[in-house]
Formats: structure tokens, C-alpha cells, sequence
């Protein structure tokens, strides 16, 4: 899937959802909170937290968090008018010249 077929996706489940109402802020403060259970599943992984001592992975398999955190990734790019496959091109494009 094309990442503009993606962001259409979302803006259609989102408006089917009521999700629309909610602000880009609180969109933005999910994002991060999945992004840190990210994190979680990378430090314990790395051994830096170890489970059992008050640092628990969520069940979950962290492919869900990276599919949470994307879909919200989308959100917050519809809200703010930004083409991520266009914004993705130019930026690779960018680094790929450093």
C-alpha cells in the first residue's frame, strides 16, 4: 500500500469514527505514548530494564505498537495538511545528498 492510500484510509476510518473531533494535540500526545511502548519493548529487549523487576513488556507484540504509533503518524500528518509519501521522497532525497 502506497503511503497516500494509507492516509486516505485513515482520514475515512476516522471520519466513520467521530475520531475527527479530537484535537492534534491529544493526537500528538498518543503518538508519543506509543512510542514509548516502543521503547519499552526495545530497553527490555537490550536488556537495560529486566522484566520481573517492575518493568513489564506488554503482551502485545511491538509489530501492534509499530502500527499504532504509524496510524497515528497519519492522523496528525492529515490534521496538518502534510503528504508523507511527498514529505518522505524529499527528505530521503535530501540525506541520500549529504
Amino acid at each position: 500500500m502506497r503511503i497516500s492510500e494509507a492516509q486516505r484510509r485513515m482520514l475515512e476510518f476516522e471520519r466513520a469514527r467521530g475520531w475527527d473531533k479530537f484535537r492534534e494535540s491529544q493526537i500528538f500526545t498518543h503518538l508519543i505514548e506509543e512510542m514509548s511502548e516502543i521503547g519499552r519493548h526495545i530497553l527490555v529487549k537490550e536488556g537495560y530494564k529486566v522484566k520481573g523487576l517492575g518493568h513489564e513488556v506488554p503482551d502485545d507484540d511491538v509489530a501492534r505498537e509499530f502500527g499504532q504509533a504509524f496510524s497515528l503518524l497519519l492522523q496528525l500528518a492529515n490534521r496538518l495538511g502534510v503528504d508523507l509519501e511527498k514529505a518522505f521522497a524529499e527528505e530521503i532525497e535530501r540525506m541520500e545528498k549529504r
